[in-house]
């Protein structure tokens, strides 16, 4: 009876273990801070896109973004405001894609997002959409309220393409945004700089 007790109380052991294991491995691809998927996350995801697009033919776009603004938060307000910030972007990235959609966060202030069945103008305007709800997500910290911009690049996702070969245009692309939307000096570029100083 006693023994039968023990191989019990090993048996819950083992369950608690592997539920805990479980857990554990799941969160080594999510970004602590966000809740979303971070970048060892992201690049499994992108594999695993990419695969799916050689295999079936199917149409995907990662849109690359970096986040305009967000270092004067950091160095006005602190870390903790910043880290405010960005898990106030993260969730407005989530609320503005399908469930179906992937997003990321790859380190610092830059984010990305996986969008699947899309094409190049869809993808385009979603980016376009994902930069308004980045901008359309102020922060109240103290008595500020802060406000960040974004400058999303997209590119969409072919059947050749590694996974390094995405990322790097993905990533011009973005820096091609942020160029345009500094050489137009675009209202919304101008009003964040105005509120994070406040």
């Amino acid at each position: 009876m006693r023994l039968a007790a023990e191989v019990d109380a090993l048996a819950a052991q083992l369950r608690d273990s592997r539920a805990r294991i479980m857990d554990l491995e799941a969160r080594v691809d999510v970004d602590p801070l966000t809740d979303v998927l971070n970048r060892r996350g992201f690049e499994r995801e992108l594999r695993r896109s990419l695969a799916y697009v050689k295999r079936y033919g199917t149409s995907a776009a990662l849109v690359y973004i970096d986040l305009d603004g967000f270092k004067p938060v950091n160095d006005r307000h602190g870390h903790g405001a910043g880290d405010v910030v960005l898990k106030a972007i993260a969730a407005a990235l989530v609320r503005n894609v399908r469930a179906s959609d992937v997003v990321a966060r790859l380190g610092g202030d830059e984010f990305a997002v996986l969008l699947w069945n899309v094409n190049g103008t869809n993808a385009a305007a979603k980016a376009g959409a994902l930069e308004a709800a980045v901008y359309g997500t102020p922060v109240r910290w103290s008595s500020s309220t802060l406000v960040v911009g974004a400058s999303a690049g997209v590119v969409l996702l072919g059947a050749l393409d590694t996974p390094a070969d995405v990322i790097a245009r993905a990533d011009a692309a973005m820096y091609a945004r942020k160029n345009e939307r500094k050489g137009v000096a675009s209202l919304p570029l101008r009003r964040e700089k105005e509120q994070v100083t406040q």
